[in-house]
Parts: C-alpha cells; structure tokens; sequence
C-alpha cells in the first residue's frame, strides 16, 4: 500500500527547488518506410511511412488493438518489420539501443532497490563510477519532486511518484529517444495532470525525442507537437497540434477540428 501521497503543488515546489539534472545528448530522427508490423504470422500494420523528428514529442493514438504498442515496440528494435524500412538517424535499427529508453504503464521499478538505486541502474549498466551515477540520480529524483522518497522501496510510494521515478531513469541514461507505452493509463485524473504536466517540464531543454502512445484524446493533444492516428491496420494521418499547450484552450477552432478528427479515427 502506498503511503505517500502525489500532490500538484509539492510537485510544483520541488521542481522549483531541484537541483539541474544531467539532459539527454539530444534528439533523434526515428523514420519508418513502407513497414509491415507485427509478427509474420500476424501483421497488425502494413504501409507505415512515418518520420519522427529530432525533438518532437509525437502522440500516438487509436483503438485498442490497432497497433500502437506494436509500431512503439518497432520503435524500440524489439520487433523487427516484417516488410520495409527502419532507421535511426539514417542508419538501420537493428535491435535494442540504450539511446531509446522504454517507459511502460507499469513502472517496471526493481522492488527491491530504492528508488535512488533504481535510478542509478542505466548509469551503473554503463560504467559509471558509484559517486557519481548517485550525483546523478539524485538531481533527477530531485527534478521530478522525488527527493525526500530517494531511499524508499516502489512499495512504499503512490503509483504517481514510481512513475516519476520511472521517468527520471530513463532520463538517468541520457538517451536520444524515451518511448512511452500509456505511461499515465493508471494514474487518478489529477495524479494523471501532474504528470503531463512533469513530463512538459523535465523534457525543456533537453532535445530527447519521444513517442507517447495514449488512449487519451485530451492527453495526445496536450502533450503532442504532432498526432499520429492509427486504425484499419494502417496509419491514417499526422497532424500538428496547435499550440499554445494550454489546457483551457477548449474553444479554439483548430483544436476543437483536430478533437473530432482524432474521435472519428478511435471509431475505425
């Protein structure tokens, strides 16, 4: 059971007060061409040709069972295409990268090591020197509001704060690309803000690419410098979100036309 609780304002502080975190060494250009998805046996997306851009923040949406999860994983070099091509910065993706960091709905924290030491595993897998690997995953724990639950077990924190420890480990090994599978699915609506909200602020700066699948209209549109909308097997469009990210932006006409474009495809 959790015994810490997530609140806004404690997040808002601390970020205020952290100390500046090592950043990822910049973005990187993920590009699909022509791809088959799934296994050989079961292909779930044929045609895909989708460049992803050094920097950007793509959202992913769809129906269940259209394949979002498939193409993040093809992402990954976890799923080789069965047809086309996928590369990375213009060189084939040939399997797994520490340059492309994986955050699930679970958060695959290893319960039995604090959250600091958690956070320390990309670094300590990479040869960095005890001192400091813990430096390190100290500013990032203090960066996503952590600071005081460093040296709890994910047992003894709120499901918000292991996906905020989440975060900052894939954050911890400086990668070009941070891939996120519904990483917020679980979360209370107000936990769930937060994060959007974290996520916004720790990735300032830093260059990282990411790839956001969610089942959440509001959340695609908040979090996406563009939507890619999956359904029918295929990839349907890509679409800029307007921008300013404001969440009370409700009546604006180009956000209110996006909206009802990305409903439309959940319903294909």
């Amino acid at each position: 059971m959790s015994t810490s609780s997530d609140t806004t304002p404690d997040l808002r502080t601390d970020l205020r007060t952290a100390d500046k975190a090592p950043s990822p060494s910049g973005g990187t250009r993920l590009t699909l061409r022509a791809g088959t998805l799934g296994r050989p046996d079961a292909p779930v997306l044929t045609g895909i040709t989708l460049d992803i851009t050094p920097g950007e923040i793509l959202t992913v949406v769809g129906p269940s069972g259209c394949g979002k999860s498939t193409l993040l994983r093809t992402l990954a070099g976890l799923l080789p295409p069965i047809a086309g091509e996928i590369s990375q910065d213009g060189q084939s993706l040939t399997g797994p990268s520490a340059e492309r960091a994986l955050v699930f709905q679970e958060d695959a924290l290893l319960p039995w090591r604090t959250l600091r030491a958690n956070v320390e595993l990309p670094l300590a897998v990479r040869g960095v020197r005890r001192a400091e690997r813990r430096a390190q995953a100290e500013a990032w724990l203090a960066r996503v509001g952590l600071t005081e639950q460093a040296r709890q077990l994910p047992h003894r924190v709120s499901g918000g704060q292991r996906q905020r420890a989440q975060l900052a480990r894939a954050l911890a090994g400086a990668p070009h690309a941070v891939l996120m599978d519904e990483p917020f699915g679980a979360l209370d609506a107000q936990t769930r803000a937060g994060m959007q909200d974290l996520l916004v602020e720790v990735l300032r700066g830093t260059g990282a690419t990411v790839v956001f699948v969610t089942h959440d209209v509001d959340e695609a549109l908040f979090l996406g410098d563009r939507v890619a909308l999956l359904g029918s097997g295929r990839l349907l469009a890509v679409r800029e979100v307007p921008r300013p990210r404001d969440r009370t932006a409700h009546d604006d006409p180009g956000r209110i036309a996006l909206r009802r474009e990305v409903l439309t495809s959940l319903g294909s």
